[in-house]
């Protein structure tokens, strides 16, 4: 394959000012060469100030989270050759949106975990019981819970929702995938408080159900499905309260 050209989106500042784009000429190492390889060449061969997250280089730590031709992706997780074919050509990188930019690619994460905070993204008892409980492998509830435990909170869905760039205190899809996750779970003990706070101002309801969170999950979670179950099941409960079988 011919050189690429990895353009990057380069920046100091957190509001965004005077960032601007540098292009690199990068060689392919590799035929699976991703985009994160291209990356750290760059680094340690042209600029070592290019400043980017990286980890696991597996998928599995979603550390290396950023803006791909204008699509949200792992850097580790997208090779250069579905890109750019065995041509050439260029490949641009950018940091999130939605997230304070610390430098470069990196971002700071702490508006998405205040998010799941927000929701209670910890597993909470039902009681004090020692012992364990147990919902079975091949139960309905399992397979409702299962696809949405997989996430790894990369952040890459709260940056292509359209809705989290609109409004500042929205959830998010992680969080509220997360809080589905538990409500669906009958051996957690605060689903009446998830749902409450998942039905705020800045909750459900604030999703347009476009499934941009969905199309650019690593993990293939159906994210929208999620956000819909909760609206579901929050009908339901505010349903039986109003007919006094939640009380």
């Amino acid at each position: 394959m011919a050189d690429i050209t990895l353009t990057v989106k380069r920046t100091g500042d957190t509001d965004d000012s005077g960032s601007y784009w540098q292009s690199f000429t990068v060689p392919e190492i590799a035929e699976t060469m991703s985009v994160l390889d291209a990356l750290i060449w760059t680094q340690q061969n042209i600029e070592p100030t290019l400043a980017f997250r990286r980890a696991c280089r597996v998928k599995m730590c979603g550390t290396c989270g950023v803006r791909i031709n204008g699509r949200e992706g792992l850097a580790c997780g997208t090779l250069v050759r579905s890109l750019v074919g065995d041509r050439g050509g260029e490949v641009r990188v950018e940091p999130m949106r939605h997230l304070p930019v610390v430098r470069d690619l990196v971002t700071d994460p702490g508006v998405f975990y205040q998010r799941l905070n927000q929701v209670g993204a910890a597993f909470t008892p039902k009681d004090d019981s020692l012992e364990p409980a147990q919902i079975l492998p091949d139960s309905k509830e399992r397979k409702t819970i299962n696809p949405h435990r997989e996430c790894i909170y990369c952040g890459l869905c709260y940056s292509a929702c359209s809705v989290a760039g609109l409004d500042s205190g929205y959830l998010g899809p992680a969080a509220l995938n997360r809080a589905f996750a538990l409500v669906s779970d009958s051996r957690d003990g605060t689903g009446k408080q998830r749902l409450q706070a998942s039905a705020g101002d800045h909750g459900i309801w604030r999703c347009h159900t476009i499934f941009e969170c969905t199309a650019v999950c690593p993990k293939g979670i159906p994210i929208t499905e999620a956000i819909e179950g909760l609206k579901r099941k929050v009908f339901v409960n505010k349903l039986k309260s109003l007919i006094g079988l939640g009380r």
